[in-house]
C-alpha cells in the first residue's frame, strides 16, 4: 500500500492523477506545510526531509522529489506500461526527461520567476526560453515525451504546464497548449481532481 503525503492544489496533487493511471492502491495521508508566505507548520508526520510534498510511504521505503516518485512508482507498477522497465526501449529517453524536469526545467522557471539571471555556461540548467524551445520541440514531433504513449513523465510536464496556464512564465505555444489538453482530458486526472477536492 502506498500513501501519498498530500496537501490538495500543490504537486502532490499530481501523484493521485499518476496512482490512479497506475491502478495502484494507495491511500492519501494530508499534511500541513510551510506556506509560501512563510505561515503555517511543518507536519512531523510528514516523512519529507524538510516538510514539503510530495512524499510517498511505501511500506516504511521513503520517497521524495517528483522525479524519482514517479521513477519508483512506474517500477513497482509496470501493468499499465506508463514507464520503460530496465532493458525496454526508451527507459534512457524515460530517465533522461524525468531528471531534466527536476534539474533543469524547474530551476529555470524559478529562476524566471525570482529574476534570476542563469549563469551562461556554469549553471546546471538553461533559462526557460531554452528549456522549452527543447520541450516543445519533442512534443512537436510526437503527442508525448516519449512518443506516442502517455507516461508517467508526461504526469510531470502536463501538470506542471496546466498549472501555468496563461502564466508569463511560460512561453505560449500551441505545441503546449495541445500538449496539456491531451493529458488532462484523461479520466485518471479527472479521478484524481476528484479526490484532491475530496
Amino acid at each position: 500500500m502506498i500513501t501519498l503525503y498530500h496537501r490538495s492544489k500543490t504537486r502532490s496533487s499530481r501523484f493521485i492523477f499518476l496512482l490512479e493511471e497506475l491502478g495502484a492502491p494507495y491511500q492519501i495521508k494530508h499534511v500541513t506545510t510551510r506556506t509560501a508566505q512563510g505561515g503555517g507548520e511543518i507536519d512531523p508526520s510528514n516523512p519529507h526531509p524538510h516538510g514539503k510534498v510530495p512524499a510517498i510511504s511505501d511500506d516504511g521505503e521513503i520517497v521524495f522529489e517528483s522525479p524519482a516518485i514517479v521513477l519508483y512508482l512506474t517500477d513497482k507498477f509496470p501493468k499499465n506500461n506508463l514507464g520503460p522497465q530496465v532493458g525496454e526501449k526508451k527507459r534512457g529517453t524515460y530517465v533522461s526527461m524525468l531528471a531534466y524536469y527536476g534539474s533543469v526545467l524547474e530551476p529555470a522557471f524559478v529562476s524566471k520567476f525570482m529574476n534570476v539571471t542563469v549563469p551562461v555556461g556554469t549553471a546546471g540548467w538553461v533559462n526557460v526560453e531554452e528549456a522549452m524551445k527543447f520541450v516543445i520541440e519533442i512534443l512537436g514531433k510526437s503527442p508525448y515525451i516519449l512518443g506516442d504513449k502517455f507516461s508517467g513523465a508526461d504526469v510531470l510536464y502536463a501538470t506542471t504546464f496546466g498549472m501555468f496556464g496563461q502564466s508569463p512564465l511560460l512561453p505560449k505555444s500551441d505545441v503546449i497548449t495541445g500538449y496539456v489538453k491531451r493529458c488532462l482530458e484523461r479520466p485518471a486526472y479527472a479521478r484524481a481532481q476528484e479526490k484532491d477536492a475530496a
